[in-house]
């Protein structure tokens, strides 16, 4: 992939997905804009990096991005796994405003930059439990269903200004963020027997394809919920 001369913002890049993303970003010579609530001590110094918190104000984000922006990621997200009885209020509307009002309000801030490229790429990340049901997702499902409802509304609303929208749902990734689910050989081998590939998923294996989704390869491609999952979301093996 050749992303040089690429600007690209993602947010949520200091762990993870966004952080593998950002040094696949580097390597494929884009120029790469991070918005996160802290900066990691192995960040990579040619990023260049804005703390902030994305549910609070975002006025210093319009001094932060360049002129022109090719492509955004909203790589931010939870993991909150409990009983439906054991949710309360809360629970619902904290996802909700981290995963969709978060993207959708650096959409907007971002909006005239993604508008001055010759054609950008937005890229959002929901879940596999979106698709297939999974017990104790209800308030991250609701919140990433939401995701996938906005996407497809912004690729139609944005095509005909050559901004393409997609969203990646991955399973399972061995992140800090889904640790408690993966302390343990126990626990770790248990996920990865219930994907069809037998492995839990890697940051390396979602951020490839988000860069290709970023990527001029990608040019006919929008409007589309890409499973990165193996197999989980398709496949019935035993």
């Amino acid at each position: 992939m050749n992303l040089a001369g690429k600007n690209i913002l993602v947010v949520g890049g200091s762990s993870g997905i966004g952080l593998a993303l950002v040094h696949t970003l580097i390597k494929n010579g884009a120029k790469v804009y991070v918005i996160s609530r802290s900066r990691p001590g192995d960040f990579p110094s040619q990023a260049e990096h804005l703390s902030l918190d994305i549910t609070g104000n975002l006025d210093s984000v319009q001094l932060f991005l360049p002129e022109i922006l090719d492509g955004l990621v909203y790589a931010v997200g939870s993991i909150n796994l409990k009983p439906f009885g054991r949710l309360t209020a809360d629970d619902f509307l904290n996802d909700y405003r981290l995963n969709v009002l978060g993207a959708a309000q650096i959409i907007q801030q971002s909006a005239k930059q993604l508008k001055s490229s010759a054609g950008s790429s937005i890229v959002l990340i929901s879940t596999v439990a979106v698709k297939i049901g999974l017990a104790y997702h209800a308030s991250v499902s609701a919140a990433k269903g939401a995701v996938e409802g906005l996407a497809l509304a912004l690729a139609a609303e944005f095509a005909a200004q050559q901004i393409r929208v997609n969203v990646v749902a991955p399973s399972l990734t061995d992140t800090p963020l889904a640790q408690n689910l993966l302390n343990s050989p126990e626990k770790r081998e248990a996920s990865a027997k219930r994907h069809p590939l037998s492995r839990i998923g890697q940051p390396q294996d979602i951020s490839n394809l988000i860069a290709f989704l970023l990527s001029e390869e990608s040019s006919w491609i929008t409007g589309q919920v890409i499973g990165i999952d193996g197999g989980l979301g398709k496949l019935k093996t035993n």
